[in-house]
């Protein structure tokens, strides 16, 4: 096993355990904040795909690495043995379906389409985790799609924030046209959050979205 690669497996063990530690530490000191702790891991997980990429990890590793945390989370969904990543009140699966998304990515493009898994895994992580921490804490209009409530300013999160993810990693690449798409169609995949599906539906179609224009680039 390359050096970096052992750099890139201790360095993200290392993080997700801090991430761990910082959603137990708030869960503890703003009880009444209980979806702050989860958005935390929410947020800072989506860093670990880019440091995957960074340091090279092999598609064999990234896919053990996946199917295990899909697991942890899993059990910990029945168990609550860390109670900062299950914090909320509502029935959710959104955990589980966050890491089941990764780990599809993964096996679907990892490392030949690693670009856009990173890109995917950002969106997911940043746009619907901004969403969910700004929206209930800024007053702006807003709406329920299937019992969940949304609003203008989470919507405009995630859009903003594909939108910016596409023009970093393929802004060579893509027109304004489709950055623009790619913000809309994220911000619309958002919507449908029951039980957290949005958790795999805005990785998985924005993924697909991406595939889509760049191989017509590549092709």
């Amino acid at each position: 096993m390359e050096h970096l690669q052992v750099l890139g497996i201790v360095a993200i063990a290392a993080w997700l355990a801090v991430l761990a530690a910082m959603a137990q530490l708030l869960r503890q000191w703003r009880p009444d904040q209980a979806e702050w702790s989860r958005k935390v891991v929410h947020l800072g997980a989506g860093l670990v795909l880019p440091m995957a990429w960074a340091t090279d990890i092999s598609r064999t590793i990234a896919l053990a690495a996946a199917v295990l945390a899909t697991i942890l989370v899993a059990v910990n969904q029945y168990t609550r043995l860390l109670p900062g990543l299950e914090s909320i009140n509502r029935r959710s699966y959104g955990t589980v379906a966050y890491g089941l998304s990764i780990l599809l990515l993964l096996w679907w493009g990892w490392p030949q389409r690693a670009a856009i898994v990173v890109a995917a895994g950002l969106i997911m992580a940043f746009g619907d985790g901004l969403a969910g921490i700004l929206g209930p804490a800024y007053p702006s209009p807003g709406w329920s799609v299937l019992g969940q409530r949304k609003s203008l300013l989470g919507t405009a999160c995630v859009a903003l924030l594909a939108t910016g993810v596409g023009w970093t990693l393929f802004g060579e690449h893509l027109s304004l046209t489709q950055l623009l798409m790619l913000g809309v169609a994220a911000a619309a995949l958002e919507q449908i959050s029951v039980l957290g599906v949005d958790n795999l539906l805005l990785p998985l179609g924005t993924a697909a979205l991406l595939n889509q224009w760049l191989s017509t680039w590549r092709g």
